[in-house]
């Protein structure tokens, strides 16, 4: 059997909402509440949390808290979970904190982020938890940054993040 065939003992299916609906749910309440309701399942995740696994599973004003079980689909060629997820986790933390802030009808869009790998994650590693908190809040910007703990709250990861506040 080569590598090519043991690729196909391994499969994943997922499905996901319509993400203009969540969009629109957005609009219609205060930052904190929408986040609220994804956080309690009153409104379904968005796409990209049921592409990597991740759950948000925290909210309060200025900071929240998501949650991700390392797989093996999160893997990159060299056997730990592929930096791209750590990205996504530490951006939809720092946007998150930011959008939990912000008064219905305002919206936000990330600027930049920078993470910094810490220690390399694998399945072992098990369930992470990613907070992001609000650093800076200002009328046209925010700061937010962002950190990857273990279960043992060992840091894997941080990040910041400059947000675009769209009023």
């Amino acid at each position: 059997m080569t590598i090519a065939d043991r690729a196909t003992d391994r499969r994943r299916e997922y499905t996901w909402s319509d993400p203009r609906e969540l969009a629109a749910a957005a609009t219609g309440v205060d930052g904190l509440t929408f986040l609220q309701q994804l956080a309690d399942g009153t409104l379904t995740p968005p796409p990209i949390l049921h592409t990597i696994g991740g759950r948000l599973v925290a909210v309060a004003p200025g900071e929240v808290t998501f949650s991700l079980e390392p797989q093996e689909y999160h893997y990159n060629p060299i056997g730990s979970v592929h930096g791209g997820v750590y990205a996504t986790l530490l951006d939809s933390a720092c946007g998150c904190a930011v959008q939990s802030t912000l008064p219905a009808g305002v919206a936000y869009t990330s600027l930049d982020l920078t993470v910094k790998f810490v220690r390399g994650i694998t399945v072992d590693t098990g369930p992470v938890t990613c907070t992001g908190r609000v650093v800076h809040g200002g009328r046209r910007t925010a700061l937010a940054r962002a950190e990857i703990h273990d279960a043992g709250g060992r840091l894997l990861g941080e990040a910041s993040s400059s947000c675009l506040i769209l009023r």
